[in-house]
């Protein structure tokens, strides 16, 4: 029987998702996602491989269960910015800035890979998804922003914010490759996503 690492049995298992967060972010240090096994993952991690069987049950599923809980932190932090009392501008200002910087989190480095969509796609829907939730609260910024005349009426917000989340993604994608551009791209990425919200000239906030 495995040794329990913990004082409970749920304190072991958050011990052990702990050690295979870490084992993935320095793997990924390491090596391309492609080329990072099960068996990679394990001995990285201290376990028997049939005892990360018990975790999940292949690595996409391994690493969408680690994605959902590395972006936890990521959710907080942009619905602590979201429900400021500022201007919409100066929180979806700062909320791209908090999306792009937990992109660097090698944890969450598969789902902002390119080509991650369908990793994306799987992770399971609803209120604990971080993903869907940090979505929901830039879609209230955005309307928070339109009610206030900061933005122009975008007409359908969920669309709208969809079109906008790619912007972000691709801004992850770049800063994936190069880290050092992250400042410049931060920048472009509020530049580019303000601009797409900003009232017509001459035309005011419908």
């Amino acid at each position: 029987m495995p040794r329990i690492r913990g004082a409970s049995i749920e304190q072991h298992h958050e011990m052990v998702w702990a050690g295979l967060a870490e084992a993935m972010r320095e793997l990924l240090l390491e090596r391309d996602y492609e080329s990072i096994t099960m068996g990679h993952i394990a001995a990285r991690a201290g376990l028997a491989r049939n005892t990360l069987y018990n975790y999940a049950p292949d690595k996409s599923a391994l690493v969408l269960a680690l994605t959902e809980r590395a972006g936890r932190p990521m959710l907080a932090g942009v619905t602590e910015i979201a429900r400021r009392s500022a201007p919409a501008a100066d929180r979806l200002r700062a909320i791209v800035e908090a999306v792009l910087k937990a992109s660097t989190d090698q944890a969450l480095q598969p789902m902002f890979r390119p080509g991650a969509g369908s990793l994306v796609a799987d992770v399971p829907k609803g209120p604990d998804n971080p993903f869907n939730a940090v979505v929901a609260e830039v879609e209230n910024v955005v309307r928070d922003g339109i009610a206030g005349g900061e933005f122009r009426d975008a007409g359908d917000v969920p669309l709208t914010v969809e079109l906008l989340s790619g912007a972000m993604r691709a801004g992850a994608e770049r800063i994936g490759r190069d880290p050092a551009s992250y400042a410049d791209t931060v920048g472009a990425a509020q530049e580019v996503i303000l601009a797409a919200l900003a009232p017509h000239p001459g035309r005011g906030v419908r």
